[in-house]
């Protein structure tokens, strides 16, 4: 079983950043395909950025191109999203996630995804 466990969130000023952690349980990490996703009051899940296993490739919503910044320590089990110049619209709770290994399909699909983080709150004030 994976278990992922998100930090990081919190109250941060519009054009400000944060750096969000998820801490991955399990000794598969390296070789499973992760992601972030978020959830706004009233909204749909949404996606946020992945990265492949070995971390060579990764993925963005066109929203956040260049604002955001997927990464990944294997040697750490932890997955990371620098998020910089943050608008008023990126409140949310941030939530990672992780493939099951052999899964297939679109990489900004929840429903791709088996494992869950809690997640975590991002706010930003203006």
């Amino acid at each position: 079983q994976v278990q992922l466990v998100e930090s990081g969130g919190g109250l941060v000023q519009a054009g400000g950043s944060l750096r969000l952690s998820c801490a991955a349980s399990g000794r598969t990490f390296s070789s499973r395909d992760m992601a972030w996703f978020r959830q706004a009051p009233g909204k749909e899940r949404e996606f946020v950025a992945a990265i492949r296993g070995s971390g060579g490739s990764t993925y963005y919503a066109d929203s956040m191109k260049g604002r955001f910044t997927i990464s990944r320590d294997n040697a750490k089990n932890t997955v990371y999203l620098q998020m910089n110049s943050l608008k008023p619209e990126d409140p949310a709770i941030y939530y990672c996630a992780g493939r099951a290994h052999g899964s297939s399909g679109s990489d900004s699909l929840a429903a791709n995804y088996a494992y869950w983080g809690q997640g975590t709150q991002v706010t930003v004030s203006s």
